[in-house]
């Protein structure tokens, strides 16, 4: 008999949750279905195997990735909204680390879905932008750089690199600074 209450989105949940306390490698359909208190092949119903596991919990993660980066920078603009934003990336990429990784990957060229969720976490960071004048290609290469930088950042600190006898969030807070000020000579 199916589990009453089982759909695709709990099990791209369970599945996010799994990732969020193991990695990548703990992520299988044996262990959600465990967690689920169903048989692995009664999953086959809601996602298309690993592969559809996988998928559903990358586009999941960038859509949560999404909404709490437009949260952070909903009425802000300038240094405010970049503090807002770099601040919101760094506490979510090392609170989800696995499903940070999901969020770093271009959108599959033949995944709709995919290309639209990741349309939706870019143009935040274009949003962002907007207010120094930046636009078009200049956008491209100033969210290219914003990304570089944070995506950099936080890899580093969760990899557990910055063992130099100064402040991480200090180095972070002058980090975003900088970044401010070349978003600004970048948009004159």
């Amino acid at each position: 008999m199916p589990r009453v209450g089982l759909d695709a989105d709990a099990v791209i949940a369970c599945g996010a949750e799994i990732l969020d306390e193991g990695g990548a490698a703990d992520l299988s359909l044996a262990v959600v279905a465990a967690r689920l208190g169903v048989k692995a092949p009664s999953l086959y119903k809601h996602v298309d195997g690993l592969p559809g596991l996988r998928r559903g919990v990358a586009l999941a993660a960038k859509a949560e990735f999404e909404e709490v980066l437009g949260r952070a920078v909903r009425g802000r603009s300038g240094a405010d909204a970049v503090r807002a934003i770099a601040v919101a990336y760094r506490a979510w990429a090392r609170e989800h680390p696995a499903r940070y990784a999901l969020t770093v990957r271009a959108p599959a060229p033949d995944d709709p879905q995919d290309q639209a969720v990741s349309a939706a976490l870019a143009q935040v960071v274009f949003d962002v932008l907007a207010a120094y004048g930046l636009a078009g290609e200049d956008a491209v290469d100033a969210t290219r750089f914003l990304r570089s930088s944070l995506h950099g950042f936080v890899t580093l600190e969760t990899a557990g690199a910055f063992a130099l006898p100064v402040d991480p969030d200090a180095s972070f807070g002058r980090m975003v600074d900088r970044l401010d000020a070349s978003l600004v000579d970048s948009g004159r």
